[in-house]
């Protein structure tokens, strides 16, 4: 096992450095999973980022996947990493209740899209991480690792929880709003939300088919690349997803650029509802990176963005969940649930169609700047994880979640409290590599 010899010191690991040493037979997956759930045992007690765990279930996956590897059967790319499930994500082997009093005790018969690949790939499903209610706004009991008065965001709290307090190196989540960008930098960790239709959200549970995004978790960003080369590619079953082959990310996001990236800072329309720290964080981004980097304003009429995807959101919401949420009651569903199903419900067809069209013109602007750009810069969140249930603002994710333009959250600002504060890169459709290999020059230019 090489210097590894302390199951802190394993859980410390990457999952690329993780899977070389159990590639390379240094290390075993039995061994590694053991040392992850002794970590969950010991922590989670207080995080509170999973909502079920079978032990002996993960361990037998991984004993099979030694047993695999003992016989000289091919290693997948994910060969004995454990991996943490948001709990809207169908799982043969455990349940899948979204959060959701409507849905307890629901049981799958057959793994979601994405969680199938990550089997293939040799991943242990290790367990399912909480949710906030059927991934919308009440929130879930899971605390933040950095400080348990805080929330991790929300909907994927479990995910992004789970990986920052180095329980899994690996979560998967989704994302319809913020609930990828923002959990992840409330707790310090890299996250992903690709490009809308990059990963199949077949056997996901639907909010909103024109938003709906599954993305990643992860301490580094070669391991969320790592992830979204399992993960991406079509699928029959998701009309979104595209018939074409899936970038190679990893290789592409540890490409060393011979010229500086043309970066955009954007404060974007809702710039004065970040608080003091987060102005001062990104003005002093804005220094350090100097000429590589350029002020650009939106247009006047993106402003409207934020109507627009609400009104998208609640539409969808109350198509594909207001059947559920009427059959149960005011027992089998929280107030925002409710209500913003019945805000749905009320919308008119014109606007709602009119919000579509013009999430369409968002995209094509954002990629209009990105022909100009590498990445557009701009806040993760408001400001840090606030203290309380509440999981914090969307605000800096909506118009790219509406546009459906990739997105990557960095670790690499924090506030006076030593609290982590989010860097967001986001890049033009499509361009999932291109964006994660600016992020590591960004990541490379302001650690350095």
């Amino acid at each position: 096992m090489g210097v590894y010899v302390t199951d802190t010191e394993l859980t410390a690991l990457t999952a690329i450095e993780a899977a070389e040493l159990i590639a390379e037979g240094e290390l075993t997956s039995e061994t590694y999973v053991g040392a992850c759930l002794d970590r969950i045992a010991a922590m989670d007690g207080d995080v509170h980022a999973f909502v079920h765990i079978d032990p002996d279930a993960a361990l037998a996956q991984a004993q099979a996947l030694d047993e695999r590897q003992r016989e000289g059967a091919p290693l997948g790319a994910l060969h004995g990493i454990p991996v943490g499930i948001k709990d809207i994500f169908d799982t043969a082997d455990y349940p899948a209740e979204c959060g959701s009093a409507a849905l307890k005790g629901r049981r799958p018969r057959e793994d979601a899209a994405a969680v199938a690949r990550l089997r293939a790939a040799g991943a242990v499903i290790i367990g399912k991480t909480v949710t906030t209610e059927c991934a919308y706004y009440h929130p879930g009991p899971t605390r933040n690792p950095h400080d348990l008065t805080r929330t991790p965001g929300g909907s994927s709290s479990g995910s992004a929880a789970a990986v920052a307090a180095e329980m899994v190196p690996l979560a998967i989540g989704s994302q319809t709003n913020g609930s990828v960008i923002r959990p992840a930098a409330f707790c310090g960790v890299y996250g992903v939300k690709p490009t809308h239709g990059t990963i199949s959200r077949h056997g996901a549970l639907l909010l909103s088919r024109a938003l709906d995004h599954v993305g990643t978790f992860a301490r580094s960003l070669g391991d969320n690349a790592l992830l979204l080369e399992v993960l991406a590619g079509y699928d029959v079953r998701d009309p979104d997803t595209r018939a074409l082959a899936a970038p190679n990310f990893l290789a592409m996001a540890a490409d060393e650029l011979t010229d500086p990236p043309r970066l955009a800072f954007v404060r974007t329309p809702v710039w004065d509802k970040a608080d003091a720290a987060t102005h001062a964080a990104f003005e002093a981004v804005a220094d350090e990176l100097g000429g590589d980097i350029e002020e650009v304003a939106l247009p006047d009429d993106f402003a409207a963005a934020w109507d627009d995807h609400r009104v998208v959101m609640a539409t969808d919401m109350a198509h594909n969940l207001g059947g559920m949420v009427a059959r149960g009651g005011e027992a089998g569903s929280s107030e925002a649930l409710r209500a913003i199903i019945a805000e749905g419900s009320a919308t008119n067809a014109l606007r709602y169609l009119a919000a579509r069209d013009n999430a369409l013109r968002y995209r094509q602007g954002i990629a209009d700047i990105l022909a100009e750009f590498d990445a557009l810069i701009t806040p993760a969140t408001v400001g840090v994880a606030p203290v309380g249930e509440a999981t914090g603002s969307p605000l800096f994710c909506s118009l790219w979640s509406l546009a459906g333009v990739p997105a990557v959250t960095l670790p690499l600002l924090s506030s006076e409290g030593g609290l982590p504060l989010g860097l967001q890169l986001i890049g033009a459709p499509g361009n999932d590599a291109r964006l994660l290999r600016t992020a590591s020059w960004v990541e490379e230019r302001l650690a350095g």
